[in-house]
């Protein structure tokens, strides 16, 4: 283990971790063993709990997790997701707590009508994601997919909105932030209701 994390840090961070993939598994977020999460343990150096690849999101314990560096690497061994490199830059870039990545139907469709951006205005549900319900215009950037994290966290970077904590990955997916896991996925939940309300409008 790190000397700067402790083992139950770790398993305690694994904990949340799982509790919240059975939450966004159960909605049909994360099929198979598509979508990962993290949360940050710390800042100096920059640490974050990520969950393991290659396991069903619906079914993780809270020994599914792997400790990672700055650079997504895992630190004490274990393999850890693939976007964890991602995962890492959006926490250095937004000072997020935690980072949550779903697979769902209305971020893929979505990403593929609106290349530019997916603009959200005039709709109650934007105040929790802390943009006023009125008067307002925000765009959910749509940024191109790519194997490479690096090359992602780029347009992530050049793409996003700091008034909108989340990015839409063309033909891939969502990537949503906040201070806290709890926080991230009440983001979650509400930039999907609105890419779902977007997709039913059209």
């Amino acid at each position: 283990m790190s000397a700067d994390i402790g083992t139950s840090a770790l398993e305690e961070a694994g904990a949340v971790l799982a509790a919240e993939s059975a939450r966004f598994a159960g909605f049909g977020w994360m099929r198979g063993t598509s979508g990962n999460l993290s949360v940050v343990l710390s800042r100096d150096p920059l640490r974050l709990a990520v969950t393991a690849s290659g396991h069903d999101k619906g079914e993780l314990t809270p020994a599914d997790v792997v400790l990672v560096d700055g650079r997504g690497a895992a630190v004490n061994g274990g393999r850890p997701s693939a976007e964890a490199e991602l995962h890492a830059r959006v926490a250095a870039l937004t000072g997020a707590g935690a980072v949550v990545h779903v697979h769902t139907v209305a971020s893929v469709a979505l990403g593929r009508r609106s290349p530019g951006g997916i603009v959200l205005k005039d709709l109650e549900m934007l105040k929790g994601v802390g943009v006023p319900a009125h008067d307002v215009e925000v765009t959910l950037p749509v940024i191109a997919n790519s194997q490479d994290m690096r090359v992602l966290g780029d347009r992530l970077e050049a793409a996003r909105d700091p008034r909108m904590p989340a990015v839409v990955v063309a033909g891939h997916g969502l990537y949503v932030w906040g201070d806290t896991a709890r926080q991230a996925r009440h983001h979650t939940e509400i930039v999907e209701w609105l890419l779902e309300l977007e997709l039913r409008g059209r």
